[in-house]
């Protein structure tokens, strides 16, 4: 068995889990909800089998790298993160209702993977360097933190406008009435981003490192380096606006959006799009 056989049945795993929390979502069933945690969390099983399979091979090939260093292995490790993240999320809060808005993210992440570039290839001169590790991982967890809160920010955003109509406040039918209150949901989007907030910046701190490394600079202005820092400063004014001005609901919620999508501007507008010292990320 190979490691894009295993990354093949993984996308079908995750689309599974995703049916399975909407089912949960629409029907309500406790045991639909059971299910559809046990199969992401196979999902996630079979992923990393096909990861450190993928890993395995690059040492059979004599190229032995860890496969995290261009755009196929960061999204499928993009799609592991935010899966786990969520996971480790719902057992902590218990909300299990959020899964139909997040498990949409590993799919679609790994359907895209599936579409570019499998190769295990050498690795370029810029990548040789013991940071390669410290550094995705932590940016893709830091990645993985900010999904999950977009997905919840998006919930908040349903929940309060239904909390905000008189006639359906109270109303536990309808679909907005089985999500959890909206406070709650407002402490896990900032919640998940006091996690990943510190992660990326020792992501960026890193990198910085690591390009000093390779380049003989630690900060070039480069477009990747610059879309981090926006990153970066976007949720350092959601976490100083919440503890300093009591930022919360929908203002805090509209940021968390705002900002995963430059997350995802930084990630694959940059490579994809812009050019720079980053460019082999998008090969």
């Amino acid at each position: 068995m190979t490691n894009s056989l295993l990354f093949g049945i993984s996308i079908f795993v995750y689309f599974f889990s995703m049916v399975l929390y909407v089912s949960y979502l629409a029907f309500r069933s406790d045991s639909l909800g059971r299910v559809a945690t046990g199969v992401l969390w196979a999902a996630v099983g079979v992923e990393t089998a096909a990861i450190l399979m993928r890993w395995y091979e690059s040492y059979a090939l004599g190229i032995g790298r860890a496969p995290l260093t261009n755009l196929y292995e960061s999204l499928v490790f993009f799609a592991l993160t935010v899966a786990v993240v969520y996971l480790l999320m719902e057992r902590k809060f218990g909300i299990k209702t959020a899964g139909a808005f997040v498990t949409p993210f590993p799919f679609l992440i790994m359907a895209y993977a599936s579409l570019n570039p499998k190769d295990i290839q050498p690795l370029v001169p810029a990548l040789q360097s013991n940071w390669l590790i410290s550094h995705v991982v932590t940016c893709f967890i830091g990645y993985a933190a900010f999904a999950v809160s977009f997905g919840v920010s998006f919930l908040y955003l349903f929940k309060v406008r239904a909390e905000r109509a008189p006639a359906r406040r109270h109303q536990g039918t309808t679909l907005t009435g089985y999500l959890p209150a909206s406070d709650v949901l407002d402490e896990v989007g900032y919640k998940t981003i006091a996690i990943g907030f510190p992660l990326l910046t020792i992501g960026i701190i890193t990198g910085a490192f690591w390009a000093n490394v390779a380049w003989g600079t630690y900060w070039s202005w480069d477009p990747k380096e610059t879309w981090s820092l926006i990153v970066w400063l976007i949720y350092a004014a959601y976490l100083h606006a919440r503890i300093t001005k009591g930022w919360k609901g929908t203002k805090a919620a509209y940021l968390s959006i705002v900002g995963f999508m430059a997350t995802l501007f930084c990630y694959l507008g940059v490579n994809l799009i812009l050019s720079g010292l980053h460019s082999y990320g998008g090969a």
